[in-house]
């Protein structure tokens, strides 16, 4: 996600570096690299042009302090008028209807079907609520079939008549549905087209008028660049939608319509879909966007993922643990399972101050963990709690049962025993009293 766009940015801020003071000369050159970037990641020219004459109008009117260089100065700024490029602050959906409906609009194969899948679970598990998806997608055969097995994958209830053609009705009889059944949301599935449509915009623009939706979002995708700025211009013509989701945001290194699509149409970024799993949905918050954008990392969403899968009463028991040097494998493939819920990898690894970049192009799978998963699986119950066990002919039938070599095991067990070790360390203040304490009188240091 924006990879070469934060690349490219990069390169743009080091012209400055080295130079004692701004000056309009290398002002002018750093601008002229940042409005290419921009306009490489496929930001529309217009958006790009306003935003570079910001950005050089403030460096120009910046008095450098001694403690700050003047690529440091100019990164503060590019920030700055990335994160009021996107909208500045997180904008939140329209809980306040009874029910509340959401109707989803865009075109076929955004990503609205399995948005509206993501976007139930989201207002399930974190803000508690009982969502309804309705099915008025009548054009698309696998449409309805789809958001029933989204249903049944995050347990919501899904209303669907296949047997209706009229979208308006399905619509009202859909509300009607979720008054009875004690429903709080209902998240209406529209029909999409490969292309904007006369009939597509009049069948949505007759849905809205009959339901009156407290919340109407434009799904895109992300990777269509420019296209995607066009036509949410056109469907916010026609419907006045309250705000954007931007999918497959994972597989874009551009992300050129994540900076022109709020000054094109004015309405906010509310949603950005980063995988395929149903828990791959983040609320946009333009001034981590633009910590990410810029190689910053965003610690504030690492934690807040963290803090989602943090049990306090699996935390103490495992302290416990900890301290009497009884972590197991079985302890390791629970930690394991947490950092897997929180994201994939490699979008984890990215927010990680200076992590992203130090591991550019190195590719991390999301299936690291299965080979470490396939090895701990395949010990017995007696071998996960006391890894003592662990002789040569218990790794050897460990490695032939998991499909790795016993180099393999011998050193993920290598591996456990040092964070094991360390663990321990680290939880006994006299232990780690004793390392400061050594780490002093090591050449060099103390001095």
């Amino acid at each position: 996600m924006f990879d070469n766009l934060s690349d490219k940015l990069d390169r743009a801020f080091k012209l400055l570096k080295g130079q004692g003071k701004i000056t309009e000369i290398n002002v002018s050159e750093t601008v002229k690299e940042i409005r290419k970037a921009l306009l490489d990641a496929d930001v529309n020219y217009k958006v790009a042009k306003q935003f570079t004459d910001s950005v050089k109008e403030k460096a120009l009117g910046q008095q450098v302090l001694t403690a700050v260089s003047p690529g440091q100065l100019m990164t503060k700024i590019t920030h700055d008028e990335l994160a009021a490029l996107m909208g500045g602050v997180s904008t939140d959906i329209k809980l306040t209807g009874n029910p509340t409906v959401i109707l989803m609009s865009g075109l076929q194969g955004s990503g609205k079907t399995t948005f509206s899948g993501k976007l139930a679970n989201h207002l399930k598990n974190k803000r508690g609520k009982k969502p309804l998806l309705v099915a008025c997608d009548i054009y698309r055969p696998a449409a309805i079939d789809q958001l029933h097995v989204l249903g049944e994958q995050i347990g919501v209830d899904v209303y669907s008549d296949r047997e209706n053609k009229d979208a308006v009705s399905i619509a009202k009889k859909g509300i009607q549905y979720a008054r009875d059944n004690g429903n709080s949301v209902v998240i209406i599935d529209t029909a999409g087209r490969l292309a904007i449509d006369e009939q597509m915009m009049d069948e949505i623009a007759a849905v809205k008028a009959a339901v009156n939706p407290d919340e109407i979002l434009f799904v895109v995708d992300a990777m269509t660049g420019q296209d995607a700025v066009n036509t949410a211009k056109t469907f916010n013509e026609r419907l006045d939608f309250d705000g954007v989701v931007l999918t497959k945001l994972d597989g874009d290194t551009r992300g050129g319509a994540a900076l022109s699509i709020l000054s094109v149409v004015s309405k906010p970024i509310k949603f950005v879909g980063t995988g395929e799993k149903m828990d791959a949905l983040d609320v946009f918050h333009p001034s981590r966007m633009a910590d990410r954008i810029l190689g910053m990392g965003d610690v504030v969403t690492l934690v807040e993922r963290a803090q989602e899968q943090y049990d306090e009463v699996e935390a103490k028991k495992l302290q416990k643990k900890i301290a009497k040097n009884q972590f197991s494998f079985n302890d390791f493939l629970a930690q394991l399972q947490q950092i897997k819920k929180m994201g994939n990898i490699k979008d984890l690894v990215g927010m990680i101050p200076g992590v992203g970049k130090a591991l550019k192009g190195v590719d991390i799978d999301d299936n690291a963990f299965k080979s470490i998963e396939a090895i701990i699986h395949s010990m017995t119950p007696a071998e996960r709690e006391t890894p003592e066990l662990l002789n040569g002919k218990r790794r050897d039938r460990i490695a032939k049962g998991s499909g790795t070599s016993v180099q393999e095991v011998n050193r993920l067990i290598k591996q456990f025993e040092d964070t094991r070790k360390m663990m321990k360390m680290m939880g006994n203040k006299e232990n780690m009293a004793k390392m400061m304490q050594q780490m002093k009188n090591m050449p060099g240091m103390g001095r």
